[in-house]
């Protein structure tokens, strides 16, 4: 099997991680008074970005919005202020301030391989495209670690209107770069929404969504396991 002329990669728990600062929950307390527990902020951190189904208790038009939050950014804002809200941050001004940790680049760090992949595939020719569900300008990120101009096309849910698994959206990474599925090379931490990709034809491989620390070389060793030698 020849190598993949184009590599899409998946920007959260995949190129980027969104990693919390103890100082974020400092004066945010749960509905009684008291400070979150650590397990309790853990677990908010987890639903911001590994969000699976719709809550339980998101009903009515918030659910509308949770389901709709990776086409639209107000509907993302209402959704997850819902959700914070429903997992214990019951003052309106404490969801917001961890709601909008999420849109600052300053929140999210790079894992350790993510510039020397993108370095790496740059230098030999082979474009890359970013598929994201996601309702906020990514680009801002990678601007911030120098790496927006090594992304040949940026395939983002709200820009689009089509989310992951939907075919649409890789479809649209690829018309731009003008690379066939079957030529193509998924890199993503779902099997689900990123996996959607196979049926269009492209090859995918698995990361996880961990510490930088746990996984060095996991965005090398996916593109290195699928043919494409890189320095």
């Amino acid at each position: 099997m020849s190598a993949p002329q184009a590599v899409l990669f998946d920007f959260s728990g995949t190129l980027f991680r969104f990693e919390a600062r103890d100082d974020w929950f400092d004066g945010l307390h749960d509905e009684h008074g008291d400070p979150l527990h650590v397990d309790t902020q853990a677990e908010l951190i987890r639903k911001m970005t590994q969000p699976v189904g719709v809550p339980d208790t998101i009903t009515g038009d918030d659910r509308i919005a949770w389901e709709n939050r990776d086409l639209d950014p107000a509907q993302h804002r209402r959704a997850y202020l819902a959700m914070l809200g429903q997992s214990g941050l019951t003052v309106p001004e404490h969801a917001v301030s961890l709601y909008e940790r999420v849109l600052d680049p300053d929140s999210w760090v790079p894992f350790d391989d993510t510039v020397a992949v993108l370095q790496g595939l740059s230098a030999a020719g082979i474009p890359v495209g970013v598929v994201s569900n996601i309702a906020f300008d990514l680009r801002r990120v990678l601007r911030k670690y120098g790496v927006f101009e090594l992304v040949s096309t940026y395939a983002l849910s709200y820009e689009v209107g089509a989310i992951k698994p939907d075919s649409a959206i890789f479809e649209a990474a690829l018309d731009a770069i003008g690379v066939e599925p079957k030529h193509a090379l998924m890199v993503g931490d779902s099997d689900v929404a990123d996996g959607g990709s196979v049926e269009l034809g492209c090859a995918f491989a698995l990361v996880h969504d961990v510490s930088p620390a746990q996984r060095p070389t996991a965005l090398l060793d996916a593109v290195r396991a699928h043919g494409i030698e890189i320095g």
